[in-house]
């Protein structure tokens, strides 16, 4: 009889736990449907999107990019006034969560399906941010710089914390990926390298500003997470890494200061160990007799 591998039982539980909290109640139906479903996908398994989005980094470069995000005042007013992230985060999370797994993993048929709905839902997103000014979330304005703060957040924060970073080329590779989905979005012209990435976030950074609204949402993304107390120790570590991925000129309107040192000493270490924790936690264990692990979510 085959022995179960040391510390599977607890890798088992571990790994549930979080796949439920970012995946839902219809998390296992839907992972068998986006990787069991036969037919042609967006991106190859060699494409670099799979490798970024498929790692323990995600994690902190979500969280880093809804800080980012926050600092435009219109996007930020769409989100308070429409996405429900306080009354619902984990519902808001899982939702996110399962687009990126859809169109990046699934079928060309169910990413396109998934895009139409998000589309759907950005045409009925309207209204006036404080200031009165107008906003609709269907505004590719709107919607690139939803986009390039997401790509640069996940890229930089899979170079920092990935299990394999990407070298130049593969970079490149996935912001052009990314600018695939993007464009299905209703994003015109989305940046497809670095280069073009960096300049498109220069050019929004006059328009952006920490309103009230984003400060009141990074306290509670930072300070109020809802969840149980055993649980926030790890998610202060995620959070402060996500801080501290973020550039000073972000960072500084949401009132984030940096602590020289500490960052570089505790804080990165801290944030590395977490997500292998996470990564050990989230691939499942090798197959008894095999010696290797089964395919990854």
């Amino acid at each position: 009889m085959d022995r179960a591998q040391p510390g599977s039982g607890i890798r088992e539980r571990l790994g549930r736990g979080l796949f439920a909290r970012v995946a839902g109640p219809s998390g296992p139906e839907n992972r068998a449907r986006i990787h069991g479903t036969p037919g042609p996908r967006w991106f190859g398994p060699d494409r670099p999107v799979r490798r970024v989005h498929g790692d323990a980094s995600m994690f902190i470069g979500g969280l880093r990019a809804l800080l980012l995000q926050s600092l435009h005042p219109l996007a930020m007013a769409a989100v308070a006034g429409h996405s429900g992230f306080r009354g619902d985060p984990w519902g808001r999370l899982q939702r996110t969560s399962t687009f990126l797994a859809v169109t990046t993993f699934g079928t060309a048929e169910h990413a396109q399906e998934a895009v139409d709905r998000v589309r759907s839902v950005h045409e009925r997103v309207r209204g006036f941010a404080p200031s009165g000014e107008p906003y609709h979330a269907a505004d590719p304005h709107l919607l690139c710089w939803v986009h390039i703060a997401e790509v640069d957040s996940f890229l930089r924060a899979h170079q920092r914390y990935g299990a394999r970073p990407l070298d130049g080329a593969g970079c490149d590779g996935y912001i052009d990926d990314m600018a695939t989905v993007a464009h299905a979005l209703g994003v015109p012209d989305p940046p497809h390298d670095r280069a073009e990435l960096a300049e498109r976030i220069a050019a929004y950074r006059p328009e952006l500003r920490a309103t009230q609204e984003a400060l009141d949402a990074a306290r509670f993304i930072l300070l109020r997470p809802p969840l149980p107390w055993a649980a926030r120790p790890p998610y202060a570590v995620l959070a402060a890494n996500a801080v501290a991925a973020l550039p000073p000129w972000a960072r500084e309107p949401l009132r984030l200061p940096r602590v020289p040192g500490v960052e570089e000493v505790c804080v990165r270490p801290a944030g590395k160990a977490l997500t292998r924790t996470i990564r050990w936690a989230m691939t499942p264990p090798p197959a008894p007799g095999t010696g290797r692990g089964g395919a990854g979510a």
